[in-house]
């Protein structure tokens, strides 16, 4: 695992969209799995000023994103799938076809894990995944608990992770599930990004690097990978 520390989150974003340009350059066809919430959100941006200048083509790039809220409708303010269209590809040439985005409305949600899966084995593998880190240690929405997960499946949310997302959801409900790529899922990816700022994510950064791997941190599994990159300010990097 390699961890590098910026003084701010604009200096992550340059760094991480850097890694992804990388790639993106290198093989055109690369696979990335995406994430959501505000960390990535600097990053999109640059990578969108990237394309802008003409630095960056997308037009033949595969995206898995990583989760998706259940019981939201696709086109809802607060679903994934706006989320990723507003922040990314609206602004940026990829072809809709090759976006893969999770619906959490499909009625069997055991057969939509389990396709989605299967089409990231078809796409030969996520090549850079991107993660951002909950205040629990969580990664997608794998949350803590007793084993790490396999592949997708259906996730009961828990109080800590409804409390850092409703403000999102002003006067309407958030819903209490989500699909999510699982931790197996995860670490199948060739590389691993995770980005983390601000001191409400100290805690859970310490417990990734320096704390056992166990599945009551599920980011802690990164110690594991082979290529996993942590891109953290120093006030998520206070208590190293």
């Amino acid at each position: 695992m390699e961890v590098r520390i910026f003084n701010t989150a604009d200096e992550i974003a340059v760094a991480c969209a850097d890694i992804f340009s990388e790639l993106i350059i290198k093989k055109p066809e690369c696979v990335l799995g995406l994430a959501t919430g505000a960390s990535p959100v600097k990053t999109y941006n640059e990578l969108i000023k990237r394309y802008n200048n003409g630095k960056l083509s997308f037009k033949e790039v595969k995206t898995f994103n990583l989760d998706e809220y259940c019981d939201l409708p696709r086109d809802d303010k607060n679903s994934y799938y706006t989320f990723m269209h507003e922040n990314l590809f609206n602004s940026v040439d990829i072809k809709e076809e090759n976006v893969h985005i999770l619906d959490g409305n499909a009625a069997d949600a055991d057969a939509e894990a389990k396709a989605f899966d299967a089409a990231i084995d078809k796409a030969g593998g996520i090549d850079i995944q991107l993660l951002g880190i909950g205040t629990n240690g969580h990664i997608g929405f794998n949350e803590p608990c007793d084993t790490f997960s396999d592949g997708t499946f259906k996730v009961k949310l828990t109080d800590s992770t409804i409390k850092s997302n409703s403000i999102y959801f002003e006067n309407d409900s958030m819903p209490r599930y989500a699909l999510t790529m699982g931790i197996n899922s995860i670490m199948k990816a060739k590389k691993i990004v995770l980005i983390a700022t601000g001191d409400a994510k100290a805690d859970a950064i310490k417990a990734t690097i320096d704390g056992e791997v166990t599945p009551n941190c599920p980011a802690s599994i990164l110690q594991k990978h082979p290529d996993a990159i942590l891109l953290i300010d120093k006030a998520a990097a206070k208590l190293l």
